[in-house]
């Protein structure tokens, strides 16, 4: 990924960060210690801000960096490539997400979102991991469920999962291993709006893609890249 992509990445999850707290840039400059203009070149992507500064516009909206990598750009291509050409349904069972969902379905209202989503409405997306969206007063069903199903809590500071207590109010990552696979969650106020697909004779409750791509920062830099290859290639 180049600096420049990097920049419009990081512009742009501050800029929908803030929108979904509904505060205007002036709102965050003020709550972050920063100028008006610094927060507006930011979400632009005309600065690269210094990880001090971008730590304190996230901080000051109640979120933290995370940081991750990816294969290189060429791998990358290979891998939406390969997946392109499998049925959706073969990269369902190669996530077990069916055996999931069955045991969340009876536990706790939920919606399947990001990368997972994308997946369910055919998007050639890498995803390792189910993705679903939680009310935060469903909280204390959502940790006994982690409990019964051995979760273990992704630990940033070690690099691995373990050691940090489960309940999504504590500090760090909404990302937990069970015995049934990996699980993400956006912890969320209300669920969001979302549109039935069926793969198989099974229907699924996704986020519609357009929000997957406007919501989640590398699902959006994923189908973006996809779609310019789509183009570029007449596709």
């Amino acid at each position: 990924m180049s600096s420049t992509r990097l920049v419009t990445i990081l512009g742009a999850t501050v800029r929908r960060q803030r929108h979904l707290r509904e505060l205007t840039q002036r709102d965050l400059a003020e709550l972050a210690g920063v100028s008006q203009t610094a927060v507006a070149r930011i979400e632009r992507g005309d600065r690269a801000p210094s990880i001090l500064v971008l730590e304190r516009l996230l901080a000051a909206m109640d979120v933290q960096l995370a940081v991750g990598v990816e294969p290189l750009d060429a791998h990358l291509d290979a891998r939406i490539a390969e997946l392109a050409a499998r049925p959706v349904v073969d990269r369902i069972d190669d996530l077990g997400l069916d055996g999931m969902l069955d045991r969340l379905a009876d536990v706790l209202p939920q919606v399947i979102t990001g990368g997972t989503a994308a997946l369910l409405q055919g998007a050639p997306v890498p995803v390792d991991a189910l993705e679903i969206a939680v009310r935060w007063r469903d909280s204390t069903r959502f940790t006994s469920w982690l409990a019964t199903a051995y979760g273990q809590r992704w630990n940033a500071r070690w690099g691995e999962f373990g050691m940090l207590r489960l309940e999504p109010e504590e500090p760090g990552e909404h990302r937990w291993s069970t015995r049934y696979g990996e699980l993400r969650a956006t912890m969320c106020d209300e669920l969001p709006e979302t549109i039935e697909v069926r793969h198989a004779g099974r229907s699924y409750r996704v986020v519609p893609l357009v929000q997957v791509e406007l919501g989640d920062a590398h699902a959006g830099e994923l189908l973006r890249r996809y779609r310019d290859k789509q183009l570029a290639g007449g596709g």
